[in-house]
């Protein structure tokens, strides 16, 4: 009996796929990604998917419960991310594949885990992608108005149940993306470099014009809502942190995976950290909390009532759309990165994984999750979608660090080219405090994610369970049936190889 067939009979519901197999699996011929992406890429991708309507929406919404203490609340959602973040880059560079979580869920917690964890990623990044589409199509109606006088109709501005019938600027921007990841990975990761260049310095010129407003009165009281406040404002506050994640989805077209990934993980949210705080104190220290408390663009209300610089507005929508444009680009390219996975798998039909020979990308998932998304934000108004996107991000979490101390176990000799410290501790304290959070999102969105894991799970027996290759022994080559996990460790990419051999 071959060893994968061993493996799923073993673990029936729960079988693991060896790593090794993992890794072999990346360069079956037709659904082999290319390496193409370096460190530099690799951290703009990780800033790319982080820094959007996050920091400049949510602020406005989370202050409410704060109040100026909202600056703790950045950091305890950074410090909550930053465990996790720990266990990615050690997972990310002991199996450089595509997948992300998804794929880590299933070398360590077997293969319904695994579809359960790829089925509510599917839901976070395909939701939050539609949900950033539309604020890109309301940031976009207030630049022209601001700068030329120019106003969209609502028609065709915005979705139905907000005065609108259809929003079409989400949609350009959903297809426009999608073109842009079907030309080619190294293309789109150098035009994302680019856009994070820019929105990053328009942040810092938000700090550096905020702070000559700055007045420390407007500081007191710091814990308006006491740390009750900080926790519930930090749960919202997440939101602003998800897409570091989005890197370990680039795994397999990293050049450098086990050296590249660690440190392009833990950069990117030790950047967006900093800006985040910088950015925290700035804000409140330039005007009080309540005129703070509920404006729809924040820092542009700084700049505006605080700073008495009025053209700030235009500024920041500009921030806003090439924000929105990256958190697209990175999200859309890490949600087919994860159904790209999952149909090598067998879990969904496998016609889905196919790469064109030309730009090395899977150009059918990518129109397929394009025209979804693009419906999804042209007539449907997502008023709740930050804690639905949450909630999905921390139970990945959950599962990312659970899948560290069960891999330590269990495989012990893998090699890795980050390993998180402390492990157990390290891992416990990033569950806890993932699931802390996670307490505090409202019930009705615990009711969301149950129904849609519901869905999956039907999907899952209906259809994945019996086309599974892992269950069917059908790994694609001969190979896995006689080498060892401990001959296969020799061909995996090491930290300065490319392609698998």
């Amino acid at each position: 009996m071959t060893l994968v067939m061993a493996v799923a009979e073993r673990g029936g519901l729960f079988a693991t796929k060896p790593a090794h197999v993992l890794v072999e699996e990346a360069s079956e011929q037709g659904h082999q990604l290319r390496r193409v992406v370096g460190l530099l890429d690799l951290t703009a991708l990780g800033l790319g998917a982080i820094i959007g309507t996050g920091i400049f929406v949510i602020i406005g919404e989370a202050i409410t419960d704060s109040g100026p203490s909202i600056l703790l609340s950045f950091v305890l959602a950074g410090v909550t991310c930053a465990f996790s973040a720990l266990s990615y880059a050690e997972l990310a560079s002991t199996i450089p594949v595509a997948g992300s979580a998804y794929t880590y869920s299933y070398a360590t917690l077997g293969e319904l885990i695994a579809w359960i964890i790829g089925w509510d990623l599917i839901l976070e990044y395909g939701v939050s992608v539609a949900a950033v589409a539309v604020g890109w199509g309301q940031y976009l109606s207030e630049l022209l108005d601001s700068a030329f006088g120019l106003t969209l109709p609502d028609a065709i501005s915005s979705p139905p149940g907000e005065g609108g019938t259809v929003n079409l600027p989400a949609v350009f921007l959903v297809l426009a993306v999608a073109v842009l990841l079907i030309s080619g990975v190294r293309k789109s990761a150098r035009a994302n470099t680019v856009m994070v260049l820019i929105k990053s310095s328009i942040l810092v010129l938000f700090i550096a014009l905020a702070f000559t407003a700055f007045d420390s009165h407007n500081l007191t009281p710091f814990f308006r809502g006491g740390f009750d406040g900080v926790v519930s404002a930090a749960s919202l506050i997440f939101f602003a942190y998800i897409g570091f994640d989005a890197i370990s989805t680039s795994g397999e077209e990293t050049r450098k995976p086990q050296r590249d990934l660690p440190i392009a993980i833990l950069a990117s949210l030790a950047i967006a950290t900093l800006l985040y705080c910088l950015v925290a104190i700035a804000a409140t220290g330039a005007l009080p909390f309540g005129q703070l408390s509920g404006a729809e663009a924040p820092l542009a209300t700084v700049l505006d009532k605080g700073a008495n610089l009025s053209w700030g507005a235009t500024v920041i929508s500009v921030g806003a759309l090439i924000a929105i444009t990256s958190v697209v680009l990175t999200i859309l390219y890490g949600q087919t990165r994860i159904m790209f996975a999952m149909s090598r798998d067998g879990l969904v039909p496998r016609g889905l994984s196919r790469v064109s020979e030309r730009t090395g990308t899977p150009v059918g998932l990518t129109i397929g999750f394009a025209l979804f998304i693009s419906v999804i934000a042209a007539v449907v108004p997502l008023t709740t979608i930050a804690e639905l996107v949450n909630i999905g991000t921390l139970f990945a979490f959950v599962l990312v660090n659970a899948g560290v101390i069960i891999l330590r176990r269990t495989r012990p000799d893998l090699e890795r080219g980050f390993h998180v410290p402390f492990v157990p501790v390290f891992p416990i304290i990033g569950i806890l405090l993932c699931a802390y959070l996670m307490i505090d999102l409202p019930l009705a969105t615990w009711g969301r994610f149950v129904v849609w894991m519901a869905i999956g799970l039907v999907i899952y027996f209906a259809y994945g369970r019996r086309h599974s290759r892992l269950r069917r022994g059908d790994t694609g080559s001969s190979r896995f049936e006689r080498t060892s996990d401990t001959e296969a460790e020799r061909t995996r990419p090491a930290s300065g190889s490319g392609t698998p051999t």
